[in-house]
């Protein structure tokens, strides 16, 4: 790598770029809320976002974690600028991943905007994988280290685990879309399994900040189902379960972990 990428110079372009990326996605966060003329998600794509589109999709009040989400990217966003993140070779690593991520964030938004639900997957299936990436890049950052785990383990974090959910709802989403008729309640069995299954995978990692976002998105779906045209006491009864053994299992891994590394 050249002198000129090295130089602080590029450190802080790279840094007011993450910035940028960060206000763009509030832009559009906005936008999906209804604001500036824009259509809200819920009612974007043909209503196949909203919460009573498909068995797998969350109830509204679920959606408020953004809220924290994003206050977690913006406030990561301006810390980053400081000189100290600005010359920390963690965070160079890091930064363009965080800008990626919140990119992507808003091209899901805009993707909705137009209507294009296979779009939409596409992009959350990206933002997956790179919200894995900083998952990876960030384990070594401890809680001793304040306010940087704060902001690029916690508030990440969060982010990962509501895009676990987000994914699984954007799936049920395509495939009510392209008219797929599939079994509701042994469907949905296999689908909040895979997602007990990731969540302990991430436990045993000792990632537990993600399992924060992963339960309130499961529960919600639970809740959902409970009520509302989209009722169903199986899946409800299913989400149910599947917090359960998620909140155990993840609490014993952890456990256990803390007791080995002790």
């Amino acid at each position: 790598m050249s002198m000129a990428l090295q130089s602080p110079k590029s450190h802080l372009v790279a840094a007011v770029a993450t910035l940028a990326a960060a206000l763009l996605a509030l832009l559009l966060a906005a936008g999906g809320s209804g604001a500036f003329g824009l259509t809200p998600v819920a009612s974007a794509a043909g209503g196949y976002l909203s919460s009573t589109a498909t068995p797998l999709a969350p109830a509204n009040a679920a959606f408020g974690i953004w809220s924290v989400i994003y206050l977690g990217l913006l406030a990561y966003a301006v810390w980053q600028l400081g000189r100290r993140a600005r010359k920390d070779a963690l965070q160079r690593r890091l930064r363009p991943w965080a800008a990626a991520s919140m990119l992507l964030n808003a091209a899901w938004l805009w993707a909705a905007q137009l209507g294009s639900l296979p779009a939409t997957l596409v992009v959350m299936v990206l933002l997956l994988a790179v919200l894995c990436r900083i998952l990876v890049l960030t384990e070594g950052i401890t809680p001793g280290a304040g306010v940087e785990w704060v902001l690029s383990v916690a508030a990440f974090g969060l982010y990962l685990g509501w895009i676990c959910v987000a994914t699984v709802a954007n799936v049920a989403a395509v495939l009510a879309w392209a008219g797929v008729a599939w079994p509701e309640v042994p469907a949905a069995a296999v689908v909040l399994a895979v997602v007990v299954l990731l969540g302990l995978a991430l436990a045993h990692r000792g990632a537990w900040t993600p399992l924060v976002s992963m339960l309130w998105g499961v529960a919600w779906i639970a809740v959902a189902r409970w009520q509302g045209p989209r009722y169903s006491a199986g899946v409800a009864l299913e989400a149910l379960l599947a917090v359960v053994i998620l909140t155990l299992g993840a609490a014993l891994l952890l456990a256990r972990r803390r007791t080995v590394r002790a």
